[in-house]
């Protein structure tokens, strides 16, 4: 199975970090974000990935190269503007190929083990939902007998980590903005969507308090 990292936001909330340095490339624990997700993909299994750019693109390739410091093999979907997270997977699908692929969002921090992650058959996408954080109370989706539901009595929150079959992008169409939830939805209300709730480190670096908090964090646990 093929991975993608999603790293072509601008990171607004990240500003000024962000004015100079792409999101993804931030770090945190001695390690740039994407660089710790590089090191579990590829602890996982994962050899071919897949990362798309648009804000200082350019600096994300001259990081990470090929891949081989990781033992994996990048290949680069570049965006004019960001395509939001749908249109930046459909833009991508030509290196993703035809079967199921994972995604994970560049700007979080967690220890999933992707290899566990599997799409149940016949379904378009299964999701990784985790504990609300402080900043989103309210959760995204909900988990019933397995399967992703839009409401529920304890609703989670999107992870970012997802398995999805490019049959869930057919109807974007290449190089147009689109984003992911209304595709859920529309799978959700086909029950063809499932989710797991994950109770581990999971960390949305969406501020630079964020950001420092965890780098302290990391930092007194390598001591």
């Amino acid at each position: 199975m093929k991975a993608m990292i999603l790293a072509a936001g601008r990171g607004e909330r990240m500003r000024p970090l962000t004015d100079h340095t792409p999101k993804p490339l931030l770090t945190v624990g001695g390690k740039p974000l994407i660089v710790w997700h590089l090191i579990r993909l590829a602890k996982a299994g994962f050899k071919q990935i897949v990362i798309n750019h648009a804000h200082l693109g350019a600096q994300i390739e001259q990081a990470l190269g090929d891949g081989s410091l990781w033992g994996v093999q990048i290949q680069y979907s570049a965006e004019g503007i960001a395509l939001e997270t749908a249109g930046g997977i459909a833009n991508a699908l030509p290196l993703l190929g035809d079967a199921p692929f994972l995604v994970v969002n560049g700007d979080t921090f967690t220890d999933i083990d992707f290899a566990t992650l599997t799409l149940p058959q016949n379904h378009l996408a299964h999701l990784v939902l985790v504990d609300n954080p402080e900043q989103h109370p309210q959760g995204d989706f909900a988990i019933q007998n397995g399967l992703l539901k839009n409401d529920g009595e304890a609703k989670l929150t999107f992870s970012g980590v997802g398995i999805y079959h490019p049959d869930l992008f057919a109807g974007i169409v290449r190089g147009e903005p689109a984003k992911l939830a209304p595709l859920l939805r529309l799978a959700i209300a086909q029950n063809l969507a499932s989710a797991e709730h994950y109770q581990g480190v999971w960390h949305d670096i969406g501020t630079p308090e964020r950001l420092h908090d965890l780098d302290v964090q990391l930092s007194k646990a390598m001591l």
